[in-house]
């Protein structure tokens, strides 16, 4: 285990309790004025009413630190100021160098995790607000595999109800073999608002859809086939834009609404003999404790309308028990906008007094705020349209083919494209996890494309550039090097912030917030640069330059690792 922080943690608690006779918190972290910093006798000489620099002097004397740094002291009012020696980086950095995981150990005890995320409706084109959910959710889905966990991709789209008996409608109007044409080209919308237009303004053909929503509900062998013809060629367009968004999503994730259908009525009765329905308006309800709306009265999830029909609330406890139950999974993740966070708050409630999320279970709603245009409203069209995901994604592609062809105009016609891909898929998906997901961001091709600052093209390159280091030396990465040396201020920098890339992760996969992932490889590459400008590689003499070699080659590792698990490729060359 390459994780430093969690070393000195592990010297300096048991001193702090020796001291204190309780459990302390170090209060570790990295500090401008030595490598670590421990506060914890500030906070515990409140509680104990004494003097800080007295307790941090004690907590000294205890802790077993000889063997680990090369330098501590207690300053100012009572802080502990920690200097890692040469040596101990050296080793560490080399267990992390001969590892092929990067010295990050799997958890001792996995889960069955699953992930429910991009949630597309059938029969329409994925949108920008589709954007988050799907690159958050496929990067949570990264990392906790790459972890070690079982995860299950959960892909809920939206493909039964109402609307359906419009759209089937409206293909029989057409014809099959029109209608296919026109799906199999990705026109989702254009069929859509075909079939809405005429709803709107013919009553005759509104009540041939109503009444083949009935149909399709009691199962009309017949609408049944025609249904199926939307929903597979709805799955393949949202295959094709997986695919250009290289995330990791298949036609085995899909699991739609009508899967559930058969369970609806059994979630409603089980509910019921749990005592925990009542009749509101006809409709029947659960109310669970600490939900009220505007007025103070308990709020309803409605379970069963009072016609009969079956609402969202149905369905999404139908797919928690049976995540539960049939998949037996621990952890539970949803990955919708923050706008559904309350409705999901009452599922996961509704669940717990059902008996059916029980400990170690437990449901996570993974928030994320909206994508937004320059005036900070949601990003739209100039017509005041939603903006289709893949236009989006191919005008960042389009402007990173452009970026490209200047900076690198060596590079042939097919790796220019590979390149291109990468930069403009990988610029957006960076975009979004660089900002804390909980927060709305403004979407901006020319920052995000940038090869300036905290952006996917900056990442990137500087992995590129480092991949040109062996290139031009004509070596292979000495990967086999125990121990590296470090001498030199910026060396020490760079070993820091490889040291602490297993305690991000182990960070990231507690509170899957992607932003923490992205700036510490921003902090690294950084800490590259610096390290390069001050240090050279080929030019040193041995055992420094295969050292270095190992140092630059670790740093690459990392930060494609890194990169791999927010879902963004990194070129060889740029």
């Amino acid at each position: 285990m390459a994780n430093l922080e969690e070393m000195l943690r592990g010297t300096l608690a048991p001193a702090f309790e020796a001291v204190a006779g309780i459990e302390v918190d170090p209060a570790l972290r990295r500090s401008q004025h030595a490598h670590f910093q421990s506060d914890g006798a500030l906070a515990l000489a409140r509680r104990l009413k004494s003097n800080p620099r007295e307790i941090a002097t004690r907590v000294l004397a205890e802790a077993e630190l000889d063997d680990l740094c090369s330098d501590v002291e207690v300053s100012g009012p009572g802080f502990i100021n920690i200097t890692v020696s040469d040596e101990v980086l050296g080793r560490l950095l080399g267990r992390m160098n001969t590892d092929a995981r990067l010295d990050v150990p799997k958890p001792q005890q996995t889960e069955t995790v699953t992930v429910d995320y991009s949630a597309p409706n059938a029969a329409k084109e994925m949108h920008v607000g589709h954007l988050r959910s799907t690159i958050i959710g496929d990067a949570v889905v990264r990392l906790l595999e790459w972890q070690g966990h079982d995860v299950i991709r959960q892909n809920h789209i939206g493909e039964w109800g109402t609307p359906f008996g419009m759209l089937i409608e409206h293909l029989l109007d057409i014809g099959e073999a029109e209608a296919a044409k026109s799906l199999s080209v990705g026109d989702l919308n254009g069929f859509y608002q075909a079939a809405r237009r005429k709803f709107d303004a013919d009553d005759a053909f509104k009540d041939r859809a109503r009444a083949r929503v009935v149909k399709l509900q009691s199962g009309d062998p017949t609408t049944l086939r025609l249904w199926k013809i939307l929903v597979e060629e709805s799955k393949k367009y949202f295959l094709t834009v997986y695919d250009l968004l290289d995330v990791t999503l298949t036609a085995d994730d899909f699991f739609g609404e009508s899967f559930y259908n058969d369970q609806l009525q059994s979630v409603v009765d089980e509910l019921d003999k749990l005592g925990l329905l009542r009749i509101s308006e006809g409709a029947k309800c659960v109310f669970p404790e600490g939900f009220a709306n505007r007025n103070g009265d308990p709020l309803p999830l409605i379970v069963q309308k009072s016609d009969g029909g079956f609402g969202y609330a149905a369905t999404d406890l139908a797919t928690i028990r049976r995540r539960l139950r049939d998949l037996h999974a621990t952890r539970l993740l949803y990955v919708v906008g923050l706008p559904q966070a309350q409705h999901f708050a009452m599922i996961f409630q509704t669940a717990k007094d059902a008996g059916w999320l029980t400990p170690p279970a437990r449901a996570e709603h993974i928030g994320h705020g909206s994508v937004l245009g320059e005036d900070g409203k949601i990003l739209r069209t100039r017509a005041g349209a939603s903006v289709k995901l893949v236009d989006l994604l191919r005008e960042a592609v389009d402007r990173a083919t452009a970026i490209i062809a200047e900076k690198n105009p060596d590079l042939d016609e097919e790796t220019r494209a590979a390149v291109a891909n990468a930069v403009g898929i990988g610029a957006v998906k960076y975009s979004d996890l660089s900002t804390d997901r909980t927060k709305d961001y403004v979407f901006d091709y020319d920052r995000m494309l940038s090869f300036d600052g905290n952006t996917a093209p900056y990442l990137q390159y500087a992995r590129a550039r480092i991949c040109s280091i062996f290139r031009r030396a004509e070596v292979e990465p000495p990967r086999d090097l125990s121990e590296i040396i470090i001498t030199e201020p910026a060396e020490r920098t760079l070993a820091l912030e490889l040291l602490g890339f297993e305690g991000v992760l182990a960070q990231v996969e507690e509170t899957l917030e992607f932003h923490r992932l992205a700036h510490y490889l921003y902090g690294l590459a950084t800490a590259f640069t610096g390290f390069y400008e001050v240090c050279p590689v080929l030019k040193s003499e041995e055992p420094i330059r295969r050292s270095r070699l190992a140092l630059c080659d670790l740093t690459a590792r990392t930060l494609e690792r890194g990169l791999d698990l927010l879902g963004i490729r990194t070129p060889d060359q740029m």
